[in-house]
């Protein structure tokens, strides 16, 4: 059973969504929070495996909810949902290790799928705004953050590996990966955590960071030149 947390300011959309999750057989809502604050009072009580996080939100906003949760409890998956003109919001979301973002007004299937997704180890980024993903992870890498990989650990890599970082460089999901190179999605899952652990990398974003900064994104095949 995946256990959610949901922080929403809004007692509307907090009851809505706790209804829609519930109704899933392998979802379980284990506590709603109206700020921030007591997000992070939630987390600590019910270690939620995942938090599905208004960005703007009182007390405590989204983006530093991220941040501390990340902190004190990696293992735990934030989703953040956000509005088209949250750019920079998101932006320093996942700089702190959320999983991705949704776009309020999801389908019910895109959002249960994707908090199953990122219990799976997956990132979730809405259609609507991948292109909005990529110019992220370009100011990202253009930024102060700099993702360290020792060139030694890149030598194992094989080559779908590559071709697998070229694309989370380009802000595509797990899905649109899988159509790209003709794998399933679960071979896919499978590369990522082979790739994050050979690179030593925390997470998706990092390894999309990464892509970027070292040029691998906008390479025709993603290896090594």
């Amino acid at each position: 059973m995946i256990k959610v947390l949901l922080a929403d300011d809004q007692e509307l959309i907090r009851e809505s969504l706790g209804f829609v999750l519930n109704a899933q057989s392998d979802i379980t809502i284990v506590g709603m929070a109206k700020n921030g604050r007591e997000a992070i009072e939630l987390v600590r009580s019910e270690k939620p495996d995942v938090v599905l996080m208004d960005i703007r939100m009182p007390e405590v906003d989204g983006v530093e909810c991220t941040r501390l949760i990340k902190s004190a409890h990696p293992n735990i998956k934030v989703i953040v949902l956000t509005t088209f003109d949250d750019d920079e919001y998101v932006f320093n979301a996942l700089r702190f290790g959320a999983s991705g973002y949704l776009l309020k007004g999801v389908s019910v299937a895109d959002l249960t799928n994707a908090v199953r997704e990122v219990v799976r180890g997956g990132s979730i980024i809405a259609p609507d705004v991948a292109s909005k993903a990529l110019q992220m992870f370009a100011r990202m890498a253009k930024g102060n953050l700099t993702i360290g990989v020792d060139e030694k650990q890149t030598e194992d890599l094989q080559d779908n590996e590559w071709r697998i970082i070229r694309e989370v460089g380009a802000g595509l999901s797990n899905k649109e990966i899988a159509a790209a190179l003709c794998l399933s999605e679960g071979t896919v899952r499978n590369y990522l955590s082979s790739i994050l652990s050979k690179l030593d990398l925390r997470d998706r974003t990092q390894l999309a960071i990464w892509a970027v900064q070292t040029g691998v994104a906008g390479r025709p095949f993603g290896g090594p030149q």
